[in-house]
């Protein structure tokens, strides 16, 4: 289990992230459209997998936009953008913002990503959401990059998750 910083308190998460060089664990997560999105429609390409409590928060809204940004001209390479928000909310978002390099995915009905990838926190105020993390998986959902971000109101570091494509 991770402990991170939320406001003053310190709050923990189910597990741990994968590890480096792991393959990352399946998963179904719902899109934009209600269909069920997997891991494996990404094989063959490299994943930045942005997680992050709530679209709807300062700090989870920035680092949507600076990924899309940031992972512009890419080759191979797609970010997803993983919250427990509903994917209408996820959408309005995506949709008000301009964002087009993104593609937002939902833990929100079964709420099995949060625990298989060790990001969903299990006490605090924000219990039951998933912390702020950033993996890369190379072209064969090998993990080659793992943040578990340390305090929920930062930033996570998308230069040193970035380099690892380069």
């Amino acid at each position: 289990m991770a402990k991170i910083q939320l406001g003053d308190q310190m709050v923990t998460t189910y597990g741990n992230l994968p590890a480096l060089d792991e393959k990352a664990p399946h998963f179904e997560l719902i899109k934009s459209d209600l269909s069920i999105g997997t891991l494996e429609e990404f094989k063959g390409k490299r994943v930045i997998m942005n997680i992050f409590p709530s679209i709807d928060t300062g700090v989870c809204a920035t680092s949507v936009r600076n990924f899309n940004e940031k992972a512009t001209g890419l080759k191979n390479t797609v970010v997803l953008c993983i919250s427990r928000d509903l994917p209408f909310a996820q959408q309005r978002f995506v949709s008000d913002e301009g964002l087009e390099n993104v593609t937002n995915l939902s833990d929100f009905r079964d709420r099995n990503f949060g625990k298989d990838y060790g990001v969903e926190m299990i006490d605090g105020a924000f219990e039951g959401l998933l912390s702020r993390a950033v993996l890369v998986l190379d072209e064969n959902g090998h993990v080659i990059h793992s943040q578990q971000v340390s305090s929920i109101d930062e930033e996570p570091n998308y230069l040193a998750a970035l380099k690892t494509l380069l």
